[in-house]
């Protein structure tokens, strides 16, 4: 793929300015370190008093191996995925600007992160997006035993459920692309049909600065892949707007995973 032009990195800055949240922000995602944990947000707002949207169960895709990594290539889509923690102020931020460019994201969270901040459950799907789990405590599940990642995979579930009426639409591991044999079958038999991995990864909470994230996905991406990026970072924030630019340039559309397969 084609290298991003000074011009594109100009845009990359301005936006960044015109999108950085004040403050610092939470440890979010990373496969390494330690695990941030949020506190409770008194800003989110509570869930709807009114008719929710439903949400989503999982679903079996036909074709489709266990674990995905990529949808098909001969259609003008992508999918940009979100580990869901951090702070709330990011996650918001980068919902609002996705939305208003008409993308739809898929949003895999943490269990404590849905504990610290329950209104973000019903944010992302009033938004048009994916919800799904990515373990409860974000630890590294493919070294875990079977009792302990069982219980990972089925605490998220369970505020998942609680909180939308549905256990989320995918499941991803943590600190891990792909999940272990072990992994998988728990996955299955919590209710996922699918492991959503990826075949881009943005390295976004390696914090390298806005420029390089974009760099960094533009230079992979491709119909059909699926993108790893994280709530929680300043750089994916200021990122996002050009990454969405140069995907529409290339005649490319930003789709929740399950567009993205269906």
């Amino acid at each position: 793929m084609g290298r991003v032009t000074t011009t594109d990195r100009r845009g990359v800055l301005r936006a960044g300015a015109g999108l950085a949240v004040a403050g610092a922000f939470a440890a979010g995602c990373a496969r390494t370190g330690a695990v941030a944990h949020s506190a409770p947000d008194a800003t989110s707002p509570p869930p709807p008093t009114g008719p929710a949207r439903p949400a989503p169960s999982p679903r079996r895709f036909s074709g489709q191996p266990v674990q995905v990594d990529h949808g098909p290539r001969g259609r003008p889509r992508v999918a940009l995925t979100f580990h869901g923690n951090g702070d709330p102020a990011t996650a918001r931020a980068l919902l609002a600007e996705a939305e208003r460019r008409g993308a739809r994201v898929t949003v895999l969270a943490v269990g404590t992160w849905l504990d610290a901040h329950p209104g973000m459950a019903r944010r992302i799907l009033d938004g048009g997006h994916d919800l799904g789990n990515h373990t409860m405590r974000h630890l590294d599940i493919n070294t875990m035993s079977e009792a302990d990642a069982t219980r990972e995979i089925e605490d998220c579930a369970a505020r998942l459920k609680r909180l939308t009426g549905s256990v989320g639409t995918w499941f991803r591991p943590s600190r891990a692309a792909r999940a272990s044999p072990l992994v998988e079958t728990l996955a299955r038999r919590a209710g996922y049909p699918h492991v959503l991995s990826y075949d881009v990864d943005s390295l976004d909470f390696t914090s390298p600065g806005a420029p390089a994230v974009t760099r960094t996905v533009l230079d992979a991406v491709r119909a059909g892949s699926v993108v790893s990026l994280h709530f929680g970072y300043a750089d994916t924030v200021a990122a996002l707007p050009a990454v969405l630019d140069e995907l529409d340039r290339r005649g490319l559309r930003a789709v929740t995973t399950t567009e993205l397969l269906s």
